[in-house]
C-alpha cells in the first residue's frame, strides 16, 4: 500500500535517507540500449553534475551514489539545522539559483521602500523557500524534472521518464548507514559490470578512492606519509567520512570504509572472487557484526527492509510511533 512521503521522510527519527528513481521507458537512462544500438553513458554525467549542484544549493548532503543503467541510487543526510541557520539573504540566493523569484523579493534585494504588507509577505516566501531547501521531494522533483527534460529533448519525444515517484528508505542507525553505503557502492560489482571498485564507474566509492589516491600521492611526493593528513582530505562534494566524535560527518573512518567495501566485494562478486583478507574490517568488530550476517545483509539488502531500515529494536520503535504493527525486517 501506497503510503504518504510523510510518514516516510521523519526528520525527527533520523536524518540519512536512501533514494531510488527508475526509468519508465525501454531505452536506458544510461549505458547501451541493446534494442538501439544507442549508448547513453553521457547521461549518467548529467545525473552526477546536477545531484552535486542541487547539494550545493539544498541543505542536502550526498553520502553515496550509484548510477545505473535504468536507474539510480542516492544516500543523502538532510541537515536541517544548517537551512534554520541561513539568513533571509542567503535563502534568497540559493533559491534563485535553481528558480526565477519574485518581484517582490527582487524589489527587496533592491532596497525598495516595502509596506508592512509587502514585508510580511517576503518573509512569507523566505521561510517557505527555506523549508523547500531541506525537503527530499523538492531536491527529487528538481533533479528528476531537469533529467528528464533533457533526456526527452535528445530523444525527440514527450511523455513520463521516470517510474512515478522516487522511492525513499528511512536509515534508522548506523548499522543501517553502513550496510545500505556499501550495498550502493557495491551495485556495479554486484551486477557484473565492473571486477574492482576502481572501474566502478559514476559511482560514490570510485570517486573516493580516486581522490584518495591522488592526496596520497601528493602527499607521498612532499614527504608528508602521514595517513591522518591525507585521510581528513576527501571530495568536497561528498558527505565526508570522520568520527563520532568528529561533528557533521559520517561516523566512520574513510580508510576502515573503504577497507570494508573492498572486502565485501571480493565476497559478493559473483564471478570473480579475487583474494580475500581473512582478518575481519575492523568496523565489523567495532559493531559486533557477524561477518556472515553482514555479508547477507549486503547482498541482500532489497529483500530484508522496505521503507525503513535498522535493528530491530529501532524498527519497531519506528512501527509504534507510526501507529503501525511492524515493519519489514523486524522478524
Amino acid at each position: 500500500m501506497t503510503r504518504a512521503r510523510k510518514a516516510l521522510i521523519d526528520l525527527s527519527s533520523t536524518s540519512y535517507y536512501h533514494l531510488i528513481a527508475r526509468c519508465v521507458r525501454r531505452a536506458f537512462l544510461c549505458g547501451e540500449d541493446k534494442y538501439t544500438g544507442k549508448n547513453f553513458d553521457h547521461r549518467r554525467i548529467w545525473l552526477v553534475e546536477r545531484v552535486k549542484l542541487l547539494s550545493s544549493v539544498f541543505a542536502i548532503e550526498i553520502a553515496a551514489y550509484a548510477i545505473m543503467s535504468n536507474h539510480y541510487h542516492l544516500i543523502v543526510k538532510v541537515n536541517r539545522q544548517q537551512a534554520l541557520n541561513w539568513s533571509d539573504n542567503e535563502v534568497i540566493s540559493r533559491w534563485y539559483r535553481l528558480y526565477k523569484g519574485s518581484p517582490i523579493i527582487d524589489r527587496y534585494l533592491h532596497g525598495d521602500m516595502l509596506s508592512e504588507a509587502e514585508q510580511l509577505l517576503v518573509s512569507e516566501l523566505v521561510e517557505k523557500w527555506r523549508v523547500r531547501l531541506y525537503d527530499i521531494s523538492w531536491f527529487m522533483k528538481n533533479l528528476n524534472e531537469y533529467i528528464a527534460k533533457e533526456a526527452n529533448k535528445e530523444d525527440g519525444c514527450t511523455g513520463k521518464y521516470w517510474e512515478g515517484r522516487y522511492k525513499s528508505q528511512a536509515l534508522l542507525d548506523e548499522t543501517a548507514l553502513l550496510s545500505c553505503m556499501a550495498y550502493v557502492d557495491l551495485n556495479p560489482i554486484r551486477a557484473n559490470m565492473a571486477n574492482n571498485l576502481e572501474d566502478s564507474d559514476f559511482t560514490s566509492i570510485q570517486e573516493r578512492i580516486k581522490h584518495f589516491q591522488k592526496v596520497k600521492e601528493n602527499a607521498q611526493k612532499s614527504n608528508q606519509n602521514n595517513e591522518a593528513a591525507y585521510q581528513i582530505k576527501q571530495p568536497k562534494p561528498l558527505k565526508w567520512f570522520g568520527k563520532r566524535e568528529h561533528e557533521n560527518t559520517i561516523p566512520f573512518s574513510l580508510i576502515d570504509y573503504l577497507e570494508l567495501v573492498d572486502w565485501t566485494g571480493r565476497h559478493v562478486h559473483p564471478k570473480k572472487k579475487g583474494f580475500i583478507p581473512k582478518n575481519v574490517p575492523d568496523i565489523l568488530v567495532s559493531l559486533r557484526i557477524e561477518e556472515a550476517t553482514w555479508l547477507d545483509r549486503v547482498q541482500n539488502y532489497g529483500t530484508h527492509y522496505g521503507n525503513f531500515a535498522g535493528s530491530k529494536t529501532v524498527l519497531r520503535a519506528q512501527a509504534a510511533k507510526n501507529d503501525v504493527s511492524w515493519y519489514k525486517g523486524v522478524g
